[in-house]
């Protein structure tokens, strides 16, 4: 059944020599009363075909604006994006008129919000609301769209799903709720997904179940996807490659596996330290002191210097670049290859 739903997608998606998706130094600021937010300050990352991407880091580092301006959906105003491009199959999407835009959203690039329950319409059934997209964008009769649906509830591995396709969205479980968006947004093949915190506000368990199923659709069905998060912990398993953000910036890029064993930027090794360990007890979690920065007021030099255990005068005064550490690892601290000795021991 799971092949006649959705054809795996071609692994020539990636354009010869290129990414299949790719952001490049894209600047986007909040215009508002109270002044400008600089939300995002040169972000750069690219996605290939078939592999995961996870972008993580603390509410408000910018990681869910940079996935809004890839679907199109910023809302402007406040939104305004500065500069920069997104590449998708060499096309800059910046660039293209709405429509042009709205062919591309759902179809080739689709999102799961993190909210299931306040994304999915309360008034109408789940199947509704799937079989919806197939006959507005793909000209479905309603028996097909609905067909379709069940198909598709069956994939995500909904229980009885042509019984529960007139259900309405209360009437499922937060992990039955996300695995509705995920089959809305399966719906249209799309050959990159955009997971938004995909496991918010679910039970541990439930969160384990939810991260299978997209490592296993991803696999299945040859998708890329992006996963937003700001938990390391329902990363490790699933993503190939992880982009840490702070106040709208990538801090620090590299392999899972190499990240993990050493980070190379302090807030990394900070994020890595704070995650309760099983062999570890009877002792405090470790934290970040302080907060993240006002991005109407981001700090000088790097931006992570007032929390930072390393800092000198240096970052206070200078603005790091991005440090190539080898294997495509980067890091953008002044002490980074430091950093990296010190998580090595």
């Amino acid at each position: 059944m799971t092949d006649a739903v959705i054809q795996p997608t071609p692994a020539s998606a990636t354009p010869e020599g290129g990414h299949l998706l790719e952001v490049r130094d894209l600047h986007v600021e909040f215009r508002t009363h109270e002044g400008v937010a600089k939300v995002i300050n040169g972000v750069s990352y690219h996605l290939d075909a078939g592999e995961t991407l996870a972008v993580l880091g603390e509410s408000g580092s910018g990681k869910s604006v940079t996935a809004q301006a890839i679907m199109g959906i910023l809302d402007s105003p406040p939104a305004h994006i500065r500069s920069g491009q997104i590449l998708y199959q060499g096309r800059d999407l910046l660039t293209q008129s709405e429509e042009q835009r709205r062919q591309v959203r759902g179809k080739e690039i689709a999102m799961i919000f993190q909210d299931a329950l306040s994304a999915l319409n309360p008034v109408f059934p789940v199947g509704w609301q799937i079989g919806e997209t197939l006959r507005t964008r793909e000209g479905m009769s309603r028996a097909d769209a609905r067909r379709r649906a069940i198909e598709l509830m069956d994939l995500v591995k909904i229980p009885a799903a042509e019984r529960r396709i007139g259900d309405y969205p209360h009437q499922f479980s937060g992990g039955m709720r996300q695995r509705v968006m995920i089959a809305m947004a399966l719906a249209l093949n799309p050959k990159v997904l955009i997971a938004d915190e995909p496991t918010t506000a679910l039970d541990v368990t439930v969160q384990a179940q939810i991260m299978d199923l997209l490592a296993d659709l991803r696999q299945e069905l040859g998708m890329a996807m992006i996963l937003i998060t700001h938990d390391l912990g329902v990363v490790a398993g699933v993503a190939d490659r992880i982009a840490v953000m702070y106040a709208g910036r990538i801090v620090e890029h590299a392999d899972v596996r190499s990240l993990y064993r050493a980070p190379a930027h302090p807030y990394t090794k900070g994020l890595l330290e704070s995650i309760p360990r099983l062999d570890v007890k009877g002792q405090e979690l470790a934290t970040i002191k302080g907060l993240p920065p006002n991005l109407m007021r981001i700090p000088s030099g790097c931006p992570f210097h007032p929390r930072c255990p390393y800092v000198q005068q240096v970052c206070v005064d200078v603005v790091p670049h991005s440090l190539v550490l080898g294997d495509g690892r980067t890091s953008e601290c002044h002490f980074a290859q430091e950093v990296l000795d010190d998580s090595a021991r």
